[in-house]
């Protein structure tokens, strides 16, 4: 590949480090070439590492001749931003060059000229027009991609690419205790040394960090803190620490050229900003060893597990930033064991080889993406109960975008739901409103196969409404020429025989292939004398999602209450007809788990908004230490949640699916044919009607789930192989 990537010149810190060894492994294999906006020490250095450097000067409308001239001779194939003057640049050059246009975000746009109002309303300004108009998008983390997901840039067009750090050529470094008294420290056996390195402005917040530390020395009389770095708001920021800190506990460094020899000199290496990309700040301290705290800001969740390699405060919470000094600064044992654990986490999974791997695989991406705009159809449309806040039917569309990826990783997605913005965010596909009517049909006539999956949508327990809808969108797009598949879905009850007769006809005439994820749903289906598509016993496609065990669901697990070494018992309810007369013996059930084997209740909305009255009311008859929880964002922390517990106790559907994937016993209450329906399924029939509930049957099953009477690992294996037959029939419409 021939890659011309374009930086004013005059950057420093992270923009600047990321760039230049980005490039120089890049060369080894690929045609790089980098323009500065400005001879200098960025350029000069570029040089040295051998990387080929061109200065362009001039105004912008000369600058790109020139460059067009470049990309002309030479034959590049991408053009690469970084930075507001190069974005600008890669705005103008995009429509002549004819060729992908990608820019790397190194942090919030939005933030980049924060106290400088004057350049915030001239080159900010500037900049966020510019980022608009390009192919692609990287940003310096899964933080920065979601911030630019919920600002409406297409989330399939963001690539996430964390700034590696290279392990394998560490300079030698200066004594810490002579490095220190250079600055002014002396050394004492006791000493813990806290330090950070940032530039000294709004956005990095070092306000809340002399506050924080002025309160730690205080209780540790042996702390110190350097600051390494320069900027507007040294001088406030020298006075505050005159103000609040005694004398001689804050050295300030200046600008620092030596970054290895001042990790090396710290214990605990800091950051408090407001906000960040992927800080190298923190992987450089994290190669020699240093023991981290941070704010909680972009994609440092996924470096840092909180709690157990290093620290998490929210942002500008200086009372918790101070405790976690005082507590790094009472236990060395706690430092170094953090200061390690950090380091083989930065090695494993954040090197400069996987960095520049991955920057290789995005270009590839993006190469591919540009062919595939001259197909003249193109794409999965997936309609479904999206945007309505039921965690369940987030799930099933965060598992169907992940098989159909594997599939296809450049197809083009769309879901429609109630609340696109928010189902973009969750998924990672471009999302539009359920009743954009105009805007679907343009879409469905550029797609190739449309999707009605995720849950029971065939059905009119809920209302005839949403099942005229759905049948009219399968209409809708097979009229429109895409292929109509339903995908691992539920189909029933469907009562009246207008309704029937309406769904049958619309099946026979539309579809091409149905997958059920029952039995039930099956006879269903024979009932209705659904004859035409090509029907298929299959699973629910949440059963084969994968509990993610990064950070931030580490981090989103700690703060939902569950403590390692602890058992829980799940109980997923939901009001329906008779709900509130079992009320007390679902609270009696709860007791009873935590009485006789320990486990601490948790009542789990799934859909929060119908299901959190329903569980406050059995707490409130609760005699034991027990968890009210809403669910997350999406499945993928729900799943990591059921994964801790030692049994589920549930009305709702998709707690049992997520907990048999994991192999995690369940109890069922059935309100619906589809929670005995898979049940039935599954092999096991531990699950009682609602209307039959009764304290000593529950505490029965409970009794034999926990004994794990009811697990069959077998037949949990043989419903994830039938699983993963939906995506095999997916691929036979998008290939036919």
């Amino acid at each position: 590949m021939k890659i011309l990537h374009l930086i004013s010149g005059g950057d420093v810190g992270g923009a600047k480090t990321h760039v230049l060894s980005l490039l120089s492994a890049l060369n080894r294999s690929e045609t790089v070439h980098l323009i500065c906006f400005m001879e200098g020490e960025f350029a000069a250095d570029a040089r040295l590492l051998g990387i080929p450097t061109t200065i362009v000067t001039g105004n912008p409308l000369k600058s790109r001749q020139r460059i067009l001239a470049m990309i002309r001779h030479d034959g590049y194939q991408i053009i690469h931003c970084h930075g507001a003057k190069a974005n600008m640049l890669g705005a103008l050059l995009r429509k002549k060059a004819g060729i992908p246009v990608v820019s790397t975000v190194h942090s919030d746009y939005r933030l980049d000229y924060m106290g400088r109002p004057l350049a915030a309303l001239t080159y900010g300004n500037i900049n966020k027009l510019a980022l608009r108009r390009f192919d692609a998008w990287v940003g310096v983390s899964h933080g920065m991609t979601e911030l630019l997901t919920s600002r409406g840039f297409d989330p399939q067009r963001l690539y996430p690419l964390y700034n590696g750090v290279d392990f394998s050529n560490i300079p030698p470094v200066k004594d810490r205790a002579e490095y220190l008294r250079s600055l002014g420290l002396e050394l004492q056996e006791d000493t813990v040394v806290y330090g950070i390195a940032a530039r000294i402005n709004p956005v990095k917040d070092m306000e809340t960090l002399v506050r924080a530390f002025a309160a730690a020395v205080q209780e540790c009389p042996n702390i110190r803190l350097v600051i390494a770095g320069e900027g507007e708001q040294e001088a406030m920021i020298r006075s505050l620490a005159a103000e609040l800190c005694p004398e001689k506990t804050v050295f300030f460094a200046g600008w620092v050229k030596d970054m290895y020899s001042f990790y090396h000199a710290l214990d605990v290496n800091l950051l408090t900003s407001l906000s960040e990309t992927f800080p190298y700040a923190l992987t450089e301290g994290s190669r020699m060893g240093c023991a981290t705290i941070s704010s909680r800001v972009g994609g440092v969740p996924y470096l840092i597990d909180d709690g157990i390699n290093g620290f998490l405060f929210e942002p500008r919470d200086a009372s918790a930033l101070s405790g976690y000094m005082v507590q790094l600064a009472k236990d060395p044992d706690l430092r170094k064991q953090m200061g390690e654990g950090l380091r083989e986490k930065t090695r494993r999974e954040f090197s400069l080889e996987a960095m520049v791997e991955k920057q290789k695989q995005i270009y590839a991406a993006i190469l591919r993406r540009t062919q595939r705009l001259k197909l003249e159809r193109d794409g999965v449309v997936i309609c479904g109960a999206y945007g309505r806040g039921n965690c369940g039917d987030n799930a099933i569309l965060n598992a169907m975008v992940q098989q159909l990826r594997r599939i296809d990783p450049d197809l083009p997605i769309t879901a429609l739901s109630r609340k696109p913005s928010r189902t973009t965010q969750i998924t990672g596909v471009n999302s539009l409103y359920t009743f954009h009517i105009f805007r679907i049909g343009r879409l469905l006539r550029r797609s190739k196969l449309y999707i009605s999956g995720g849950g029971t949508l065939m059905q009119d327990v809920t209302s005839t409404r949403s099942l005229l809808y759905y049948l009219f969108s399968i209409r809708q797009a097979a009229r429109k020429g895409c292929r109509v598949m339903l995908y691992g879905c539920g189909v029933g009850p469907i009562s009246k025989a207008r309704n029937r007769k309406r769904t049958a006809k619309t099946l026979d005439r539309h579809a091409q292939i149905i997958s059920v994820r029952d039995q039930y749903s099956l006879e269903f289906l024979r009932e209705l004398q659904v004859t035409k598509p090509r029907i298929c016993l299959t699973a629910d496609p949440a059963l084969l999602m994968e509990a993610p065990g990064n950070g931030p669901t580490q981090t989103y697990l700690r703060q939902s209450g569950i403590q390692p070494g602890k058992h829980y018992a799940m109980f997923a309810l939901r009001p329906w007809a008779g709900f509130d007369k079992k009320q007390e013996i679902l609270a009696a059930a709860c007791d009873y788990v935590y009485e006789t084997y320990g486990l601490i209740p948790l009542l789990y909305a799934m859909e929060p908004r119908k299901d959190e009255a329903a569980n406050a009311a059995v707490a409130q008859k609760l005699h034991c230490p027990h968890i009210l929880l809403n669910a997350g964002r999406d499945g993928r922390q729900a799943l990591a949640l059921v994964k801790q517990m030692d049994v589920v106790v549930s009305m709702r559907l998709h707690s049992l699916i997520f907990a048999a994937g994991q192999n995690v016993p369940v109890v069922g209450v059935v309100y619906d044919p589809k929670v005995s329906g898979f049940l039935d399924y599954l092999g096991q029939e531990l699950y009682l009607p609602l209307e039959e509930l009764s304290l000593a049957e529950l505490k029965t099953l409970i009794d034999r789930a926990l004994t794990r009477e009811s697990a069959d690992e077998a037949a949990v294996a043989r419903l994830r192989k039938l699983a993963e037959e939906n995506p095999k029939l997916a691929r036979e419409l998008l290939e036919r």
